[in-house]
């Protein structure tokens, strides 16, 4: 767990979450699925304006209502609570009821639901009308399709169950004029199109949904997909900013992890925007600064990290390319008070700003550049020699004492990662539980594993030495030379392992089906998801691949 006293934004307890409860009524036309969506009214005190699904906050009487609903055998208690609150909604809402007649088991009729008082479901009133005129609700046909919580950012926050249900036939919806406006059907794609346009604002959970909705030809697969009673996803969005703007992202976009760092409680304050005049800060005692050369390999740049505070100095992790205006900032930052420098490999975008970084300390002595030797399968352009090696395992220890007397202590522990390259290793900050990963993984994309210097075995047994060593120092964030910080570091180790072994699995039978082919190929077999640009980047690790499945093979 990171340090409090390194964070850069003071606590705050978000608003808390109050259970709510939503229902997308769908029904199939032509040209595909349909949703019935509804405005929100423009003095609402949540997302006034906006096109919404029907829905609103769980009482007290959907639970005692479920003596008049129905129930699947894999349903909870509290979905099927979730459920009544979505159908009371939709029919207090639009004048929509999911329910049919208890006698002879027929849906109810729009005249009947017409001859209901929307006006007065206050407390038990609407099950006790149910219940006068003998309609059971159909909350076995409400399935959930995903779980949202609201931003911490946000003054009011719900947590709310995104449930589908299919549109009764007959009925008619009818906003209530109070709440919503102008119900209305429209196909995800085309509501997306039209928010895009400016004509239809959605607020984020509703976009994503959505998005996510649209990939589904007909209702029936829709409801397919939500039979294990599981939200397809769980999100609590993070927001940061992007050109100044508010930007919002899920779990598993790529800045969350970093938001999720700096601003744990929510606070709307960090920019996303990738520069390379000024650092970073990520905590107190970490600073990112992106070297400029941007490429489709270093995707914005090279991350070079710098470690440390006034109190202890500074240490200078992979300080990039040999780029004067990069390395005079490097030195900037840290006021010339660099410790040690460390490159965790050889490659030209990471160790040769080194030798010019130390060259421009004067203050208190030249700082060590520390690292791993290449190894002779390295490039000639991926030469680098140390000024001293790195044990796996070696700790190296910044401490000082603050103005204010305290003494405070920052160590990187080394771990040895060949794969990337031969010489490849990461850096844990042990007193806050980062992950410095170097090349090894990286945010947005897969790391080349280039033979002879790259190794796909080596490189998947390192990931799982990360993986351990995540494990056993509560390493929940992971900060990669390319991309922003990457979060859930243990579970975006296991998905990085996954789809290399799902790409050599891929590999392995394209090698069986053309078992004379050779590598050129294989690659559109096995790279045919990739696009074709990126196949002679793709073309060395699928050597990789190639050498590491005839190596198991010849040991079967």
């Amino acid at each position: 767990m990171v340090r409090s006293t390194q964070q850069l934004h003071a606590p705050r307890e978000p608003a808390p979450l109050r259970p709510a409860a939503t229902v997308l009524l769908l029904r199939d036309s032509a040209a595909g699925i349909e949703v019935l969506m509804t405005r929100r009214s423009a003095t609402a005190s949540f997302a006034p304006g906006a096109y919404v699904f029907p829905g609103g906050h769980i009482d007290e009487a959907d639970e005692a209502a479920k003596r008049i609903a129905t129930r699947r055998p894999t349903q909870s208690r509290v979905q099927r609570t979730q459920a009544i609150a979505a159908i009371r909604e939709a029919f207090e809402e639009l004048g929509i009821l999911l329910a049919h007649r208890q006698a002879d088991g027929q849906p109810v009729s729009a005249s009947e639901v017409a001859s209901m008082d929307r006006n007065a479901t206050a407390g038990t009133a609407f099950a006790d009308q149910c219940a006068a005129r003998g309609l059971v609700l159909d909350t076995d046909r409400v399935f959930t399709f995903a779980h949202w919580m609201t931003d911490r950012d946000l003054p009011r926050r719900f947590d709310v169950p995104f449930l589908v249900a299919r549109m009764p036939e007959g009925q008619v919806p009818m906003a209530d004029e109070n709440e919503q406006f102008e119900p209305c059907w429209v196909r995800p794609a085309d509501a997306l199109a039209r928010h895009e346009a400016g004509s239809f604002f959605m607020i984020f959970p509703t976009v994503r949904t959505l998005q996510r909705m649209a990939s589904y030809a007909t209702v029936d697969a829709l409801l397919a997909a939500c039979a294990s009673e599981v939200p397809l996803w769980t999100s609590c969005p993070r927001a940061g900013l992007l050109k100044g703007e508010d930007a919002r992202y899920m779990e598993h976009e790529s800045p969350y992890g970093e938001l999720a760092l700096v601003c744990p409680d929510g606070q709307v304050l960090h920019a996303l925007d990738w520069q390379s005049e000024t650092p970073v800060p990520l905590l107190r005692n970490v600073m990112r600064l992106t070297a400029p050369n941007a490429s489709i390999m270093t995707g914005p740049g090279t991350n070079s990290y710098i470690v440390g505070d006034a109190a202890t100095g500074y240490i200078v992790i992979d300080p990039g390319p040999n780029d004067f205006d990069h390395i005079g900032r490097l030195w900037r930052a840290t006021h010339g008070d660099i410790r040690m420098i460390v490159c965790t490999h050889s490659h030209a975008d990471h160790s040769p700003g080194a030798a010019p970084l130390q060259a421009l300390c004067t203050k208190g002595g030249k700082p060590p550049i520390l690292g791993l030797a290449s190894k002779p399968t390295a490039r000639s352009t991926a030469r680098f020699t140390p000024e001293r090696e790195l044990e796996d395992g070696e700790r190296l220890v910044l401490s000082g004492t603050t103005e204010a007397g305290e003494a405070v202590t920052h160590t990187l522990r080394v771990i040895h990662t060949p794969g990337h390259a031969a010489n490849h290793l990461c850096l844990v900050l042990e007193e806050d539980g980062l992950l410095f990963s170097g090349d090894h993984i990286l945010n947005g994309s897969t790391t080349v594993i280039d033979p002879p210097d790259g190794d796909m075995s080596a490189y998947l047994d390192s990931l799982d030495a990360l993986d351990k060593a995540c494990e056993a120092g509560g390493i929940e964030f992971i900060l990669p030379a390319h991309g922003y910080v990457i979060g859930f570091a243990r579970t975006a180790i296991g998905m990085l392992k996954a789809h290399r072994l799902k790409r050599e699995a891929k590999i392995a039978a394209a090698m069986q089906k053309l078992p004379e082919g050779t590598p050129e190929q294989w690659l559109p077999l096995a790279y045919d998801d990739v696009p074709e640009r990126m196949w002679p980047v793709a073309a060395r690790s699928l050597a990789a691949h190639v050498a590491r499945i005839r190596q198991l093979a010849a040991h079967e």
